[in-house]
């Protein structure tokens, strides 16, 4: 009676490797197979980890933050909505938690304008993007003609209204 050939050996590996999957096993050879690879999270200790580096540096809870932004060279801007901040001012450091959205500056422009200083970066070619967007809502098209219609003509005389009480 002949055995196997390496060739039909190789093949019925491949077979079992395909549907066991290489990875499942725990251990050496023999060892019993897992049905599932589980994949531990290591957040907790990464989250334990830090806190207990801001207890060492005595940080403190910033309350009443509504929005924080931080800004990329590249033209971009880190935009955290009601995030949770705490501040180590004696090792000037500021830690940042919750959930970030990374957008362009353009996107953000109305209402960050009071954030922008002089160093914003490619300020002429965002400047330059933003004009040659068409129908652009940060930047209304300014008609003179239109803007006196907005202002209502006074009727009647309110120094006389205020002289009769």
């Amino acid at each position: 009676m002949a055995g196997p050939t390496s060739a039909a050996k190789t093949a019925a590996k491949a077979r079992l490797a395909a549907r066991f999957g290489g990875s499942t096993r725990t251990g050496g050879k023999g060892a019993v197979r897992r049905k599932k690879k589980t994949v531990y999270k290591n957040s907790s200790n990464d989250e334990k980890k830090l806190t207990n580096a801001l207890k060492k540096l005595q940080a403190n809870n910033i309350p009443g933050v509504e929005e924080a932004n931080i800004f990329m060279n590249d033209g971009n801007v880190l935009h955290f909505d009601a995030p949770k901040v705490q501040a180590a001012i004696n090792a000037n450091t500021y830690v940042i938690k919750g959930r970030s959205e990374t957008k362009p500056i353009a996107d953000m422009l109305p209402s960050i304008l009071s954030q922008l200083g002089s160093d914003v970066p490619n300020w002429e070619a965002l400047a330059k993007n933003m004009r040659s967007q068409d129908g652009n809502p940060s930047l209304p098209a300014v008609d003179e003609e239109d803007s006196d219609d907005d202002i209502p003509e006074l009727v009647e005389n309110f120094e006389e209204a205020s002289e009769k009480q």
